[in-house]
């Protein structure tokens, strides 16, 4: 598909949901033959991104604040607090499955009142969700997290040719661990015992105070101007529990 033109669809001028004093504008895939696994393979590794059956990504005249980031699998050095943070994810159990837990939207629908309860995702609505992360041309997986036998996080993960990619998480909004980061690195260590290469993690935004636990994964990439670029190793800020 190296090369291949393809239709998308330009959205009008709207308030940034990330950043409220920008407008922001959407480019949509619409051919159809690439609404396919092989399609979006490979529009995934262009930068793109998924939602439902969707796939996007920003297309602002005036802001290039946006770019998609991804975690090398196999080279990823974690910080201290993230190997603390490993230690306790090998003290939980992690399953890979195709479907949903038959408990998942109580858990869910905790997490969204406690933590966005301010958001459009409240109330929490099970066909809401399930349209939004699920499709009907990309299988949707799901990473299971359990302690004991008590389901505290999922994340849900698309596999491509190259790499996961992170669509979603949620998790007990009262357990005292960072269950949101354990979902990252179930994800990782999930990717590199497959041997895929990478974790897309979406688009990361500087500016966004919400994105910033994306840059905390290294070594990473950003796609600028229509290429891949690997960061600069600049050590991240520790943590207060650093």
């Amino acid at each position: 598909m190296k090369g291949q033109t393809f239709r998308v669809g330009v959205t009008p001028p709207s308030t940034c949901n990330y950043l409220p004093e920008q407008q922001e504008t959407i480019a949509v895939v619409i051919d159809p033959e690439l609404h396919s696994e092989q399609g979006y393979s490979w529009l995934i590794q262009s930068g793109f991104r998924r939602s439902g059956n969707s796939i996007y990504r920003p297309y602002c005249q005036a802001c290039s604040a946006c770019q998609s980031l991804r975690v090398d699998t196999q080279q990823f050095h974690p910080s201290k607090s993230q190997k603390r943070q490993i230690n306790q994810l090998k003290r939980l159990n992690i399953e890979l499955k195709s479907e949903l837990d038959d408990g998942w939207f109580d858990l869910y629908d905790r997490y969204i009142s406690a933590r966005h309860s301010d958001g459009s995702m409240f109330p929490a609505n099970k066909d809401d969700f399930l349209s939004f992360v699920g499709s009907e041309w990309q299988p949707t997986r799901y990473v299971h997290i359990y302690e004991e036998h008590a389901l505290v996080a999922v994340a849900i993960t698309d596999i491509t040719t190259d790499g996961f990619s992170a669509i979603y998480s949620f998790f007990d909004p009262d357990h005292p661990w960072s269950l949101g980061s354990l979902c990252v690195l179930a994800q990782l260590e999930l990717a590199k015992q497959n041997g895929v290469p990478w974790l897309y993690l979406g688009f990361q935004i500087d500016a966004c105070q919400a994105m910033s636990y994306k840059i905390k994964y290294r070594p990473y990439q950003r796609f600028i101007a229509g290429s891949w670029q690997p960061c600069q190793m600049i050590p991240a800020k520790p943590s207060i529990n650093e």
